[in-house]
């Protein structure tokens, strides 16, 4: 059951990308209408990201659960911004992954 709570933060993670930056795509259109769309998003996001950490804080700290969800909005957010937002890839995502390998690990040790 361990897997259950990542799986959820994953797809939670890809709503909040939407909410949070879809709207860039296209800026023409009312700041209103943005945010009113993007709370919209979000509520999916709550739906997935309060399981996730309720089921999750069974089995991690809340500490490691952060951590856990840094790493994921991290490789989220990067295939959101190469693929929906069509930005560069750019070396330094790696960089910023390996970061994150780290503090995981370091969070994880005992």
């Amino acid at each position: 059951m361990k897997i259950l709570p990542i799986c959820l933060l994953f797809v939670s993670n890809i709503f909040m990308s939407f909410a949070w930056y879809g709207h860039l795509k296209n800026t023409k259109s009312a700041l209103i209408f943005a945010i009113a769309s993007s709370w919209g998003i979000a509520f999916f996001e709550y739906c997935f990201s309060i399981p996730a950490n309720r089921i999750g804080s069974q089995y991690f700290t809340v500490a490691q659960l952060k951590i856990i969800q840094e790493v994921i909005t991290l490789i989220v957010f990067s295939g959101f911004s190469i693929l929906y937002l069509k930005q560069e890839f750019k070396l330094n995502y790696i960089y910023a992954f390996f970061c994150m390998i780290g503090a995981v690990y370091f969070m994880f040790k005992k």
